[in-house]
């Protein structure tokens, strides 16, 4: 008998005995009585422990704790081949009998506590202790004897040669009994008719009241084992948890169901334990022996059993576990306790209170008892191969070993579909390794429909590597191209597929040449191939004159010709006879002549144009078919209206994108929703592999992508399989029989079943009985071939059997039954088979049991008969299980389910110690998964869900990878993702790599669909990278998706995987798609495991090899690739960005090394070529590479790229050019146009409007100066009329539109600057202020400007706000977009107050549609809202509303904003919606309050946003960021990479301390990231310290070229000592114009434009340039250009220079120049003097000065006396402008040029416009004030915007006379009417305001006060003038601007009150409101008599 038998007796005999013992009720007993009871047990227990001695030869027996300590001594163990335990069962039986009602009252009861008191050790523990302790040591040893006997037996029945024992055949005499006895005809008699209703009626009369009568019996019989069983489980497996650290080890199987049991989880294994001990049994051998009659049992499954390596529990004596226990289960137990007391409560009682000593005492000697009884069990079972067998076997070999001989698998071509699948399963990883890795052994088994899912079973080991494996398309032919493997890349891998189809004809063509491969359709409109230059080709290939050698002409290159020169061709070529004639006689080219014959008959014409109006006739599209070729031309050829009519009309995008050709649809119409939801929803490709398809998905497709659905699902017989698997979607055979008959496309199947599905090829009944077949085939079999499927399969009872072993298949069973075709009678009237008798199956119809076992596996011939009675008792259990579960209690029902629970856990337990082989795991796995299941996602409580995924995960990953069935959804894995954040690391961090790779897999397909956070894909990639991945290196393949997630230390933190060339191969894939700062990482992490001297000493093709990663090394590593390595790997590094350094090197290298760089080469180097040394360049010179040489430089100047002098001075200028210009041509002009802004103007001057006109366009896009536009304009303006109306020329002169002179804009018309404008203000440099002014009065003049609004927003920031006010009113009404126009401060607060006018009480909502206009609102009316708002969300958008403005906030409204915000109870919750324009503007004292998060907040916002923290004072920056570093903990150890980006721009603004600590690697490798950072003059002194460390690159003595191209502009930052040590060699003039350039370009970017002045640097810079050119040393040869080319000038400075190199200039050069050195602002006074020496040498007299000269003199005119001054002629504006822009005139020199202007312009002072008041500038202060008097205040007013923005040097009666012009009535009116706006307005200007007027200015006004002006008030104004509330006032701006003098001036409470404003919300010590918080002070009365004394004496005296 199996042994399975034996367990089940075992059990059936426990289960007996309990039933059978009878509960009697306990009965008091009187004294008398329990008095002799005691007595009596006394005797008894001296008599057992007599009988004992007797049995051990007169030795006393040990008591219970010396039985203990032998117990626990496995050595001392006694083995007793005879138990001789009668006895004593005799004696307890008599007893038993005698005193049953005593012992189950006082004994059963109290043994617990009896039990525990033995344990503890402790004395008089009672008589119940006493017999339990003599009892126990009496059969010790008997019973240890016992328990290794049983072992024993269960040991030898699992071994593989069993032998008969006596049980074994006693229990099959009684099956045979049994079956003779169904056999018979008693059964038949007593199952009768009548018997049976009799039988049925007394079951249902007696079943429900027997069962309430037992329920309490039942309760009571079983809750007490359970208990015991439960607490003794509990002891013996220590169950998993967290611990401290947040860590538990993987648990096991029965470990999980332990935790389960604890914590409410519904365990179901009643269903498993039938399938465990009652399911069918079939005969044990190979399906490939030729004996066996029946089929095989073994189970063929597609996924292989993963073996996990979860270490088993074992029992330790470790105190820890009993505490743990006495702490968890035995505190429930006691916390819901009931009254009713049982075992376990009381056990627990007792335990309670015991000492701690006592505690310790039970708990090791229980456990050693436990441990002794559970160890014979626990332990393995010995070796069977130690046994001496009497048979041998026939082979060493196993049955893997044996079938699984994968070699001969493509040998012999054709391999048994069973055979792969068992070896997949039991021999998986040399499965993987020689099928999956093979991909000819591949190919041999997917040949075989029924092997289709070893491609998935492979794909889900690696995606990844599978199609690097199988879609290595350079190796594909046409010879060795399967189409299933053009399948699985087409789904795997389509972008890199469709590409390769797209761009290679010759892939095409291999892929196309099977027909099979004909469903491919590629979407090539995405892939437009770079454009060809065919004029190029056809001048290179088609030279037919040169085609003398008929075999050098290639067919390729005449079909070239033909195409793109057919006209040429035919008449040069095909006229040509002999040359046809002989093309004919190659194969290759005999098409020639026919074509040549066609030609002469049709002779080519030129291509036809596409009618797009014709063929695009999108309205009729819905009414009519249109080819996809017309969908596509429409496409490209009418992109607007295609969106508007096909992407926009939903009804016809679906109709178009059913047709399989216009599937791109998708890709252009992204906006369409439908088509979106169809595109993620129908994968058909993904249904073509075994998977789950949601019904609904299924429906959707169907009813919205009709034909696709029908196409790909109905016609595709292996898809529609696949669906049908799942039964819900048996509606698909109703839905695709429908379907296939409504398209007529669409052919339904031959023998009118179902579409694709051929009966006769796919129903092959005959191999069903090796290879099971797939339920959704079975039923497509049973539907459309129903007669042979009865015949072949309802006929065959073995096949019939061996089909219905799949549960999913039991229905065959139950039809055939209906089907069976009835017996057929012979000719005598007897029927020709006689039915066989088969009693179980008569047995189970006779009680009418409807059960959905079949019992025909059962009778057949020589079936087991031990089978039928299981099958039998089966079918009984499951038609009275029901009617039991109905009548059972729940108390009943929960012990029930913890019993079997626990009998499972002892199985398993059995399991582990090979005691039995039930499989126990392989059938309990589903019920656990889907107890799990419902536990999971009915668990609130994150920890317990934590303990599952962390504890048991593994198990539970190893239970859904075994067996055919995967778990629906992936249950587990998807838990994995609902993790909280905060424990997610943890989590993750604790899971083992088999779940992480499951993890992995699911992301990678559903990560469009998961919708993780950010935060949680950041923690999930950084375990990846810094746990998982250094466990185990596989994982990477399955991690390209989440690279892109990877942070800088997650790259650093892999292991070396730099050898691993599918990890190689990942990167190199995905990199080009990560940031900047993950490439460098991971540069540096590959850097980390390369040699510099290998890197050298590898191949030429090394780069190649390498890939992409190559160009992303640090410099350190990359400059040692050579030079041939760079020239092979060119085409790799191009492709990729590099950095600037890296690019000069290249371009160094290789220009250095070769000589000859094809034409291809520098084509594709560019803009790199500027990066050359002009000598390597000037070597190609007279070549045809040099022409695109010139290119690229030119491409550089358009790009505003600078270039050394000498590569423009010798690669673009000819000598010839310069010396006559009037000698060029246009296309030479042409050539020369990005340079001509170098030449100067007195070059264009001499240039003729004929050269200039041709070229006219061009020149519009170079950035000339104004006065070089100017000079370019008068040339051509006799040929063009800018006045005329419609021409357009004004808005066509691009960048010389600032060349207009104001003049020409004062003449034009409203309706040409119209037409203009909006082309004019796109233009850089743009208009120059005259110019905007005067367009602006034209413009705003007009009472229309309201509804031109769109036109002039361009300059509405410029526009005056005199011109503004009036159109107010009309603005609000007419123009419908004033809300979105991007007003100045001024402007808005103008348009708000007009707004709120009709908004007394202003809304959230109101305030919000004000839009921009918003940014004007004054403080007060916020103050209100907000007061009226008061909670956090709507202030919240009101913040987000102002954050997200387009324009700055001013100052005053950040400040109110803060002020009003800090009142509020919730400001620190509001921190992160300010932005950082208002964040920045809280005071430090508020900041450095921020707890760590609202700091990281203020932190982000900066790094988002630097503007408006550069544009602090540099204290404010400082402070800010040290009290960042600090609370954010940065401040100790190292500067680390990390915390340095984490910082962005404010990452050089810590302190000196924390910077020094910067990491030096991170410096070195990283220095040109770290030039574009701001450096005060500290920080560029510890750069330059740094940069001279050994550890960086030394003494600068040593520094060669490259370490120069590295350092860069930080040369500036040495000291000028350690400058001169640089070798002299490495500097020449282009190195030094190269610092100077990459000085500029960082002075004029971004950064370098807000964090430093332009004079920081400048004498390190002059240094440089004066001391390597040999200036400034005696004796040092002077370099050879010592006298400075202008060309050079504009590269370095002008200053720079000596003053000596300057003046001795040729005079042309000096002309050229004369604008950029009079723009200088670093000469000093004596040079300036000598420049205009030189000048006056070069021009003449200043009186001969034209216009354009003057405009050019910059800081030199300051050098001309007064009488020169008065002789310039200052009529035109540009003149004017030119003179006004200079600030170092003294005060009789802007006397003498406002003079000259009057003179020049013959105007009087009244008569100035605005325009002239602009283009004044400073000259205004040389306007006596009697004469401002009589100035034009409208006209002043109007240029005050221009004005008040200058540090002007008036007087303070000049400015005072000006802010009378100011409050005339015509212009702004009086002072005290002013809002804060008009002081915006007139900047400056406002330090002119009268002392009274000053002094009773308001809050609101004072806001308005520039912080220019502040600074200009005289000091001792600014200290009477505002007292110390109006200074309290102050914002923060204004406060820094307060000038040292002014801060002198103030009283000690006036510098208090501003020291509160640059520290506000501190401790004030002052009251504003006159009272001091300090000590009262009060003077006396003799304070105020002498204070009158000395105001008497103090008063002048009185003149008679």
């Amino acid at each position: 008998m199996h042994h399975g038998g034996i367990l089940i007796l075992l059990t059936f005999s426990i289960i007996i005995g309990i039933t059978c013992s009878d509960s009697r009720k306990s009965h008091k007993m009187s004294s008398s009585s329990e008095n002799e009871f005691e007595k009596n047990m006394k005797v008894l227990i001296e008599n057992i422990r007599s009988l004992s001695k007797e049995e051990m030869g007169g030795k006393t027996p040990p008591n219970l704790h010396q039985t203990m300590r032998r117990m626990a001594a496995p050595s001392e163990r006694i083995a007793i081949d005879s138990t001789n335990i009668n006895t004593y069962l005799t004696v307890f039986n008599s007893l038993f009998t005698v005193y049953q009602p005593m012992l189950i009252d006082s004994f059963i009861e109290t043994l617990p506590q009896a039990l525990i008191c033995i344990l503890a050790d402790r004395q008089g523990c009672g008589w119940q202790a006493d017999l339990t302790s003599t009892v126990s040591s009496a059969l010790n040893e008997q019973f240890v004897s016992v328990i290794s006997s049983v072992k024993a037996q269960a040991c030898t029945a699992t071994s593989s040669l069993r032998t008969q024992d006596s049980t074994t055949a006693q229990l099959n005499s009684l099956q045979e009994t049994l079956m003779n006895v169904l056999s018979s005809d008693l059964p038949l008699q007593l199952l009768s008719d009548s018997f049976l209703a009799f039988w049925n009626s007394f079951m249902d009369m007696a079943v429900p009241p027997a069962m309430s009568l037992m329920s309490d019996f039942l309760l009571k019989a079983l809750q007490t084992p359970v208990d015991f069983l439960n607490l003794g489980l509990q002891i013996g497996i220590k169950i998993p948890n967290l611990d401290q650290s947040s860590t538990c080890q993987q648990g096991d199987l029965k470990q999980l169901i332990m935790w389960g049991m604890n914590h409410n989880v519904s365990w179901s294994f009643g269903q498993s334990l039938l399938d465990l001990f009652l399911a069918p049994a079939y005969p044990s051998c190979s399906f490939t022996s030729l004996e066996c009659q029946a089929t095989s049992s073994i189970q063929y499954i597609r996924t292989g059993t993963t073996l996990v390596d979860i270490s088993t529990s074992s029992l330790t004596c470790d105190q820890q576990n009993f505490n743990q226990l006495n702490e968890t289960l035995c505190a429930s137990v006691l916390l819901t306790a009931s009254q009713e007391s049982n075992t376990l409560y009381q056990m627990c009682q007792v335990l309670s209170t015991l000492s701690r000593t006592e505690v310790a005492n039970v708990w090791r000697n229980m456990c050693r008892m436990v441990q002794n009884i559970t160890l014979p069990l626990m332990e393995s079972c010995s070796d069977p191969a130690t046994v001496k067998l009497s048979r041998s076997a026939r082979s060493t070999l196993s049955l893997n070993e044996l079938l699984c001989d994968y070699k001969n698998w493509t040998v012999t071509g054709s391999v048994d579909p069973a055979l792969v699948t068992m070896c997949s399963e039991n021999d998986r990883e040399t499965f993987i390794l020689s099928v999956c890795n093979s991909a000819e052994t591949m190919q041999v088994l997917i040949r075989q429909p029924s092997n289709a899912w070893v491609w998935e079973f492979c794909a889900n080991i690696s995606d990844i590597y599978i199609v690097s494996l199988y879609c290595s398309y350079d190796r594909w032919t046409v010879e060795n191209l399967d189409p299933s493997i053009v399948t699985y890349c087409w789904y795997n891998d389509m972008d890199r597929f469709e590409v390769l189809l797209c761009d290679s004809v010759a892939f095409f063509m291999v892929v196309f040449s099977n027909e099979e491969n004909s469903w491919l359709k590629p979407n090539c409109s995405q892939h437009v191939p770079d454009q060809i230059d065919t004029n190029a080709l056809v001048a290179q290939y088609c030279k037919y004159s040169e085609w003398k050698n008929i075999r050098a002409v290639t067919s390729e290159q005449i079909a070239l010709c033909i195409q793109n020169d057919e006209i040429r061709f035919v008449n040069v070529v095909c006229v040509n006879q002999t040359f046809v004639t002989v093309l004919g006689m190659s194969i290759d080219t005999a098409w020639v002549h026919q074509y040549c014959t066609y030609s002469f008959n049709n002779p080519p014409t030129s291509t036809p144009t596409v009618n797009t109006e014709m063929r695009c006739d999108y309205n009729n599209w819905m009414n009519m078919s249109v080819d996809p070729t017309v969908v596509t031309l429409c496409w490209q050829n009418d992109q607007i209206g295609f969106h508007k009519n096909i992407c926009c009309n939903v009804r016809l995008y679906e109709k178009l994108f059913l047709h399989p050709e216009n599937q791109w649809l998708i890709r252009v119409c992204s906006d369409n929703n439908t088509a979106n939801v169809l595109l993620q929803v129908c994968t058909y490709s993904d249904w073509s592999q075994p998977t789950i398809v949601d019904m609904t998905d299924l429906a959707f497709c169907a009813d919205y992508d009709t034909e696709n659905f029908t196409r790909n699902v109905c016609v595709n017989a292996t898809v529609l399989q696949n669906l049908l698997a799942n039964l819900d979607n048996t509606w698909l055979l109703e839905q695709c029989s429908n379907l296939t008959s409504s398209y007529p496309g669409i052919v339904p199947g031959k023998e009118g079943g179902l579409i694709g599905f051929r009966p006769a090829e796919q129903c092959q009944y005959s191999s069903w009985d090796l290879v099971l077949p797939d339920p959704a085939l079975l039923a497509l079999c049973w539907d459309y071939d129903q007669v042979n499927f009865v015949f072949s399969v309802c006929s065959d009872s073995s096949l019939l059997s061996h089909i219905t072993q799949e549960p999913s298949n039991l229905w065959v069973g139950t039809l055939c039954v209906t089907y069976t075709p009835p017996p057929v009678s012979s000719g005598n009237g007897s029927n020709a088979t006689t039915p066989q008798s088969c009693p179980i199956r008569d047995l189970a119809k006779k009680l009418n049991w409807t059960c959905s076992i079949d019992f025909s596996v059962v009778c057949q011939p020589g079936a087991s008969q031990a089978q039928g009675l299981r099958m039998l008792l089966r079918c009984g259990i499951e038609m009275i299980q029901p009617r039991l579960e109905k009548l059972m209690t729940t108390e009943v029902t929960e012990v029930i389910r913890q019993a079997t629970s626990l009998w499972v856990v002892l199985l398993l337990a059995l399991e582990e110690s090979q005691m039995t082989s039930l499989s126990v795991s392989e059938n309990i796995r589903l019920s656990v998964l889907e107890s799990v299941v419902i536990y999971m996602e009915k668990e609130t409580n994150f920890n317990n869900r934590r303990v599952v995924l962390q504890c048991f995960g593994k198990v539970l990953t190893s239970l859904m990878q075994t067996g055919r069935d995967v778990l629906t959804n992936f249950f587990l894995i998807k838990e994995y993702f609902r993790i909280p954040l905060p424990y997610l690391r943890s989590v993750l961090s604790a899971a083992d790599i088999m779940i992480v790779k499951e993890i992995l897999q699911y992301y990678n397909r559903n990560y469009a669909t998961l919708q993780l956070s950010d935060d949680y894909l950041r923690i999930m990639v950084s375990v990846l990278f810094q746990v998982q991945l250094p466990k185990d290196f596989s994982l990477f393949s399955d991690m390209g998706i989440l690279l892109t997630l990877a942070t800088p230390s997650d790259i650093m933190s892999m292991p070396p995987l730099q050898n691993n060339i599918n990890a190689l191969n990942m990167i190199n894939l995905n990199i080009k798609n990560l940031s900047l700062e993950q490439q460098q990482a991971f540069g540096r992490w590959f850097s980390q495991s390369i040699g510099l001297l290998n890197m050298t000493a590898s191949s030429l093709s090394y780069i190649r090899d390498t890939g992409n990663l190559i160009a992303y090394l640090p410099f350190q590593s990359f400059q040692h690739l050579s030079p041939a390595q760079l020239l092979d790997g060119f085409d790799v590094l191009m492709n990729n960005t590099l950095d600037l350094l890296k690019e000069q090197f290249i371009v160094q290298s290789l220009t250095g090394a070769f000589s000859n760089l094809t034409v291809n080469q520098w084509k594709m180097l560019g803009n790199l070529s500027c990066l050359a040394h002009p000598s390597d360049l000037m070597l190609y010179a007279g070549t045809d590479v040099f022409s695109v040489i010139q290119d690229n430089i030119r491409t550089c100047a358009v790009q505003g790229i600078g270039v050394p002098s000498t590569m423009i001075s010798s690669l673009v200028f000819k000598a010839s050019d310069l010396q006559s210009p009037s000698s060029l041509t246009p296309q030479r002009i042409s050539q020369l146009a990005p340079f001509l802004p170098l030449l100067g103007s007195s070059f264009l001057q001499q240039l003729s409007s004929a050269q200039l006109i041709p070229v006219l366009s061009t020149l519009t896009t170079v950035p000339f100066t104004p006065d070089q536009a100017s000079v370019i304009l008068e040339k051509i303006s006799t040929n063009l009329s800018l006045a005329l109306p419609g021409s357009g020329l004004l808005s066509q002169l691009g960048s010389l539109v600032s060349g207009v002179k104001v003049e020409t804009l004062w003449t034009l018309r409203s309706d040409v600057l119209l037409e203009a404008l909006p082309a004019m203000s796109l233009q850089t440099p743009g208009l120059t202020p005259p110019q905007v002014n005067a367009i602006i009065s034209t413009l705003w003049g007009s009472s229309s400007v309201s509804l031109w609004m769109d036109k002039v927003q361009p300059l509405l920031s410029s526009t005056p706000l005199l011109s503004v006010i009036p159109q107010v009113p009309l603005l609000l009404i007419r123009d419908t977009a004033v809300h979105t126009r991007l007003w100045n401060t001024q402007q808005a607060k103008v348009l708000f107050k007009e707004a709120i006018h009709s908004h007394p009480s202003l809304s959230l909502n109101d305030f919000l549609s004000l839009g921009t206009v918003a940014t004007g609102v004054t403080c007060v009316e916020l103050k209100k809202m907000f007061e009226s708002l008061a909670s956090l969300s709507p202030l919240r958008d009101i913040l987000s509303f102002l954050r997200e403005q387009p324009v700055p906030l001013h100052p005053s409204l950040t400040q109110c904003i803060n002020e009003e915000l800090y009142n509020f109870n919730f400001f620190s919750d509001l921190l992160g919606d300010l932005g950082p324009q208002i964040a920045l503007s809280l005071p430090l004292s508020t900041i450095k309050k921020f707890p760590p998060d609202k700091m990281d907040s203020l932190r982000r916002m900066i790094v988002e946003d630097p503007h408006y923290f550069l544009l602090l004072p540099s204290t404010k920056q400082a402070a800010l960021v040290d009290k960042m570093v600090q609370r954010l903990d940065m401040y100790s150890g190292t500067y680390t990479l990390q915390e340095f980006h984490s910082l962005g721009v404010m990452a050089t603004f810590v302190a000196d301390e924390m910077f020094w600590q910067l990491d030096r690697s991170f410096f070195v490798d990283n220095l040109e990231f770290l030039r574009g950072f701001c450096y005060s003059s500290n920080k560029r002194d510890l750069v330059a310290k740094m940069l001279q460390e050994p550890k960086t690159f030394g003494a600068v003595q040593n520094w060669t070229s490259e370490t120069l191209n590295q350092v860069d502009r930080f040369l500036f930052f040495l000291p000028k000592e350690i400058i001169q040590l640089i070798p002299l060699g490495l500097m020449s003039l282009e190195r030094i114009e190269r610092l100077f350039l990459s000085q500029q370009e960082w002075e004029s970017g971004q950064l370098g434009s807000l964090c430093q002045s332009p004079n920081e640097l400048f004498d390190k810079q002059q240094f440089v340039l004066q001391f390597f050119l040999g200036f400034l040393k005696v004796g040092r040869a002077t370099y050879i250009g010592l006298t400075p080319t202008c060309e050079s000038l504009r590269v370095t400075q002008p200053a720079a220079w000596t003053i000596d190199s300057l003046k001795n200039m040729p005079s042309s050069a000096f002309r050229r120049c004369l604008q950029l050195i009079g723009e200088d602002p670093f000469f000093s006074q004596y040079e300036l003097s000598v420049l205009l020496t030189k000048t006056k040498e070069v021009y003449g007299i200043p009186s001969s000065y034209n216009s354009s000269v003057i405009a050019q003199l910059g800081r030199i005119a300051t050098q001309l006396s007064l009488n020169e001054l008065a002789s310039l002629k200052l009529s035109e504006i540009e003149s004017i402008a030119a003179m006004g822009a200079v600030n170092m005139w003294n005060s009789r020199q802007l006397k003498t040029l406002f003079s000259t202007v009057l003179n020049s312009s013959r105007k009087n002072p009244s008569q100035l416009d605005s325009s002239t008041f602009v283009a004044l500038g400073h000259i205004v202060c040389g306007i006596d004030a009697s004469v401002m008097r009589s100035l034009n205040p409208v006209e002043f007013s109007k240029a005050v915007l221009w004005l008040g923005r200058l540090r002007l040097s008036c007087s303070e009666e000049q400015l005072q006379t000006l802010i009378g012009l100011l409050s005339n009535s015509l212009s702004f009116g009086l002072i005290s009417s002013w809002g804060s706006e008009i002081f915006i307005e007139i900047g400056a200007i406002a330090a002119g305001l009268p002392d009274i007027a000053m002094s009773a200015l308001v809050k609101e006004q004072i806001e308005g006060i520039t912080p220019l002006a502040i600074s200009l008030i005289p000091a001792g104004k600014f200290a009477v003038v505002f007292n110390q509330a109006q200074i309290r006032m102050f914002t923060y701006e204004q406060a820094i601007a307060v000038t040292d003098a002014q801060r002198s001036a103030l009283s000690s409470v006036q510098q208090t009150a501003l020291y509160m404003v640059l520290n506000p919300w501190e401790d004030k010590p002052i009251d504003f409101r006159g009272r001091s918080l300090g000590v009262a002070v009060y003077p006396c009365h003799i304070f105020y008599l002498f204070s009158i004394l000395i105001t008497l004496l103090s008063l002048p005296p009185v003149m008679g």
